[in-house]
């Protein structure tokens, strides 16, 4: 597990969450006293799990959820008093952060980092995906302004364009992308 922020205003809370997180094998633990300063240490770090204990001295703790869900990959774990729980969970869940309910139950707490941990791999899966689609695109886009040159510049036809530049990446062994490249290069400079 990577590194894990607590956020509480309390130094007993953060004395049994770093207690918990301790016993469920997470030593790279960092605290913060207040929602400025939690703000200070996500800017500067990569983190894997920020745990907000509700309430902060400078503010909730629901828009340093937002803070950390909207600029990081990083899970999200409020512990909010449970009267308070229906109300704050209907703000944050969108957003993807978990709710546990103070008091704390060690199962619950570590069946909830289970779960953020499980969600936050899935979300960086998705996220590679994603980045390897748009990659995927700005090659394509790039292959179909290179057949255009080869059109206008060349008179070719799109499929004597598209042949020629598949002849070239397997002749010159490398991708088409890089063909693409060239074409543009020579007739676009």
């Amino acid at each position: 597990m990577g590194d894990v922020l607590i956020v509480s205003s309390s130094p007993k809370g953060v004395a049994l969450l770093e207690e918990l997180l301790k016993a469920g094998q997470m030593n790279k633990i960092t605290s913060a006293g207040s929602g400025s300063e939690a703000r200070r240490r996500v800017a500067q770090s990569e983190l894997e799990m920020v745990i907000i204990n509700t309430p902060l001295t400078d503010e909730f703790g629901d828009e340093l959820a937002f803070f950390v869900t909207d600029r990081t990959s990083a899970g999200v774990i409020m512990l909010v008093k449970n009267e308070l729980v229906d109300d704050i969970a209907l703000k944050v869940e969108d957003y993807g952060v978990f709710i546990v309910e103070k008091p704390i139950g060690k199962a619950l707490f570590y069946q909830a980092i289970k779960l953020v941990t499980a969600s936050r791999r899935r979300m960086l899966g998705l996220k590679k995906e994603n980045l390897k689609l748009q990659s995927k695109i700005e090659e394509i886009r790039l292959v179909d302004r290179a057949k255009c040159t080869l059109i206008q510049y060349l008179n070719m036809s799109e499929e004597q364009a598209h042949k020629y530049i598949e002849k070239q990446a397997m002749d010159r062994r490398t991708t088409r992308k890089n063909v693409a490249e060239s074409i543009l290069k020579v007739y676009e400079s």
